[in-house]
C-alpha cells in the first residue's frame, strides 16, 4: 500500500489518539503511529470485501479506505478506530437495550450495557415500561422503586466500567411524558451528581405538544396495568422540562411520532429509544455504525468540491457496509437484528469551518440554504450507493418487511443510510469543527484527558489575522476578555461577521440549521442548541416549540455555565496562544 502524505496533528489531538486509539503492548507502551492506525482500520474493514470480490477487491478497497482516512476527509466512529483489525473487534457506536418490567430484564440490561461499554459503544434505554414508584410488586408484597431507582443502578455501574479500559461509558435515558413518575424524572439532574453518566430525554407525542398549545391536560398511565392514575396539565409539564433544561441541560425532548413516521421497519417494532446523543433511533438490541465526511477538507478555491463529496459518500457507504460484516457484537440478539437491518449513519463534520473557508457566516440565511443542499446531495448519493450495493451483495435481509418494499422502492442494502453525529473526538483528530455546530468561541479553554486543561484559539481565525497583518497585541486582549471577535468594534465588519460564535447565533437560526439537515437525514440529527448564561426558560420553550413545528426528531439545549464542570469554557486572562481547537458534545461516544 502506498503512503499518503502525513496529516499535521496538533499536540492535543496526538495526546487523545495516544490515550484512546493507538495500540499498546502488554506493558501499556504505545506501539502504533497515527498512520499505522489508519492502515490498520483500512485493512481490517476492507477484509470484508473478500466475500464479494476476492483478494483484488480487498486490495483495492484497502487502498481507497486508507486514502480517505489518512487525508482526514472521512473518519468512522470511535469503536471502529479503536477496534478494527483486532481480535473480536466490536466496531459499532450505538446500541439500544430493552428494559422490561421485571427484575431479570432490568439486571440483564445492566449486564448488556456493561459489555457494550467495555467495547467503546454507547447505550440508550427507555424506562417507560417500568411500573412507577410505590406500585405493587406482587412477588414480594412490597412496593416498586420506580424507573429512577433502577436508573441509579445503571449509572453506578457505568461509573466503574470503562470503555475498552480507556473512558467511561455514556447512556441515554428516556421516559415518556405519560409515565406517572415523569415529574421526578424531569427534575432528576437538578441534584448534583445524580445520573451523571446519563443524558435524559422526555418522550412526547404530537398530541402532547398540541395540548401544550391548547392548555389541555392528559392522563398518566401505569404501564403495569394500562390504567390512568391521574391527569396533569400538558403546559405545566412542558414548562417543568424547560426550567430543568435551562438549569442543568437535561432533559431534552424526543418527538416520538416523528421517529415512528421514519421507522423503516415498523413491522419489527417501534422506535422508542436512541443512543446517548440522540442522533440514532434504534429498535431493541439494534446497533448502528456511524461515519462523518469532513466538509472543511472539501473547500477548494472558494467553492465546495461537489464531485469529491459524491465520491466520498459512495466510498463511505461501502466502508460502513463492510464494518457491519467485520464487527463482532457482544450479544447474539444484537448480531441478528443489526445484520438483518444493516443500518448505517453517514453524516458530516466541519460545517462551521467550511462556511468560514467559503466566506459565509454561520448565521447568514445562505448558510441554511447551503447546508440543506449539502445534505440533500449526501442523502441522494448515499441511497444510490446503497441500492448499487444491494444489486451486487443483496438487500438487507428484512427489506421485504420494510416500508421501502411496500412503497415499491428499489432494493437497498441498508435500512437507513444517514445520521448527523456530534463527532466530538473524531473532529478533534480531523482538526475541524464538530458536527454541524457553530464555533463555541474563537478562544477558549478545553478540559480533556481526565481533567487537564488546554487553551485553544481557532486556527482559521489566526490565519485571517495573519493575512491582515494584525499583530497579536492588537487583538489578543479583546479575545482574552470575550472569547470572540464581534464585540471588538475596531475590526473590519467582514472579519467580525465571518466568525460568529455559539452565543451570537440566535436560537431560531440554530434550530433551523438542525432542521435543514433533518429534512434530508433518515435517522436523526445531534445538535445542541447553545444558550448564553442570561438565557431564560422562555428561550428554551421557543427552541422546543420550533423544533417540533419544523419536524425535528429530538432537541437538546445547553445554557453556558449550567453545569459545574463542562468540556469548553470561555478564556481567562491566562489565555495563551496554543493553536488548537475543536468542539465537543456534552457527553458523546462517537
Amino acid at each position: 500500500m502506498k503512503s499518503a502524505p502525513s496529516p499535521h496533528f496538533r499536540p492535543l489531538a496526538l495526546r487523545v489518539m495516544q490515550e484512546r486509539y493507538l495500540r499498546r503492548d502488554p506493558d501499556g507502551r504505545v506501539v502504533e503511529t497515527p498512520d499505522e492506525l489508519f492502515r490498520r482500520v483500512a485493512r481490517g474493514v476492507a477484509a470484508a470485501e473478500a466475500a464479494y470480490g476476492g483478494a483484488a477487491a480487498v486490495a483495492r478497497q484497502t487502498e481507497a479506505f486508507y486514502e480517505a482516512l489518512s487525508s482526514l476527509k472521512f473518519l468512522p466512529n470511535t469503536p471502529t478506530l479503536m477496534n478494527a483489525d483486532l481480535p473480536r473487534g466490536q466496531l459499532a457506536a450505538c446500541f439500544v437495550i430493552p428494559v422490561a418490567d421485571d427484575m431479570r430484564s432490568i439486571m440483564e440490561a445492566v449486564r448488556d450495557m456493561s459489555l457494550i461499554h467495555q467495547t467503546g459503544g454507547g447505550t440508550g434505554f427507555t424506562f417507560t415500561h417500568l411500573r412507577p414508584r410505590g406500585d405493587q410488586v406482587r412477588s414480594t408484597g412490597r412496593v416498586a422503586s420506580g424507573p429512577m431507582g433502577f436508573m441509579r443502578i445503571f449509572d453506578t455501574t457505568t461509573d466503574v466500567v470503562k470503555q475498552g479500559g480507556r473512558r467511561r461509558g455514556a447512556n441515554m435515558g428516556i421516559l415518556n411524558a405519560d409515565h406517572p413518575d415523569i415529574l421526578e424524572f424531569i427534575t432528576a439532574k437538578t441534584e448534583p451528581g445524580v445520573l451523571s453518566n446519563f443524558n435524559l430525554s422526555v418522550g412526547v407525542t404530537d398530541a402532547f405538544m398540541a395540548l401544550v398549545e391548547s392548555g389541555g391536560d392528559y392522563p398518566l398511565i401505569n404501564p403495569r396495568t394500562g390504567l390512568e392514575v391521574r391527569r396533569l396539565p400538558a403546559g405545566e409539564v412542558f414548562d417543568a422540562v424547560c426550567r430543568a433544561a435551562l438549569t442543568t441541560g437535561d432533559p431534552g425532548l424526543l418527538f416520538l411520532d416523528a421517529l415512528e413516521r421514519d421507522n423503516p421497519t415498523p413491522d419489527l417494532g417501534r422506535l422508542e429509544a436512541t443512543n446517548p446523543c440522540g442522533e440514532q433511533p434504534l429498535l431493541a438490541y439494534e446497533s448502528c455504525n456511524l461515519g462523518s465526511i469532513n466538509l472543511a477538507r472539501l473547500a477548494e478555491g472558494g467553492r465546495l468540491d461537489w464531485e469529491e463529496l459524491a465520491r466520498l459518500t459512495h466510498l463511505a457507504v461501502a466502508f460502513l457496509d463492510d464494518v457491519i460484516d467485520q464487527s463482532h457484537y457482544p450479544l447474539p440478539q444484537i448480531t441478528a437484528i443489526t445484520r438483518g437491518n444493516r443500518k448505517v449513519g453517514l453524516g458530516v463534520m466541519g460545517l462551521a469551518d467550511l462556511f468560514i473557508r467559503l466566506g459565509i457566516p454561520y448565521d447568514a440565511p445562505e448558510a441554511l440554504d447551503l447546508a440543506e443542499e449539502i445534505m440533500a446531495r449526501i442523502q441522494a448519493e448515499a441511497v444510490a450507493a446503497s441500492e448499487e450495493l444491494a444489486r451486487r451483495r443483496g438487500p438487507f435481509p428484512n427489506f421485504h418487511r420494510s416500508r421501502y418494499h411496500r412503497a415499491g422502492r428499489p432494493p437497498r442494502r441498508h435500512a437507513t443510510v444517514t445520521t448527523i453525529a456530534p463527532t466530538g473526538t473524531i473532529s478533534l483528530i480531523a482538526g475541524t469543527s464538530s458536527g454541524i455546530e457553530p464555533l463555541f468561541a474563537l478562544a477558549y479553554r478545553r478540559r480533556a484527558l481526565e481533567g487537564e486543561e488546554f487553551d485553544e484559539i481557532h486556527p482559521l481565525f489566526l490565519e485571517r489575522m495573519q493575512e491582515l497583518g494584525a499583530p497579536e497585541q492588537e487583538w489578543l486582549p479583546c479575545l482574552r476578555e470575550a472569547g470572540r471577535i464581534r464585540p471588538c468594534a475596531h475590526y473590519p465588519d467582514e472579519v467580525r461577521r465571518l466568525f460568529p460564535t455559539a452565543f451570537e447565533v440566535g436560537v431560531e437560526h440554530q434550530v433551523r440549521m438542525q432542521a435543514a439537515f433533518q429534512r434530508h437525514v433518515e435517522n436523526a440529527v445531534s445538535k445542541t442548541i447553545n444558550l448564553p448564561p442570561e438565557a431564560t426558560a422562555a428561550d428554551v420553550a421557543q427552541a422546543f416549540r420550533l423544533a417540533h413545528r419544523l419536524g425535528l426528531k429530538g432537541i437538546t439545549v445547553y445554557r453556558y455555565g449550567s453545569r459545574p464542570e463542562q468540556v469548553l469554557s470561555l478564556p481567562t486572562e491566562r489565555l495563551t496562544l496554543s493553536h488548537e481547537f475543536t468542539e465537543e458534545c456534552r457527553q458523546c461516544s462517537v
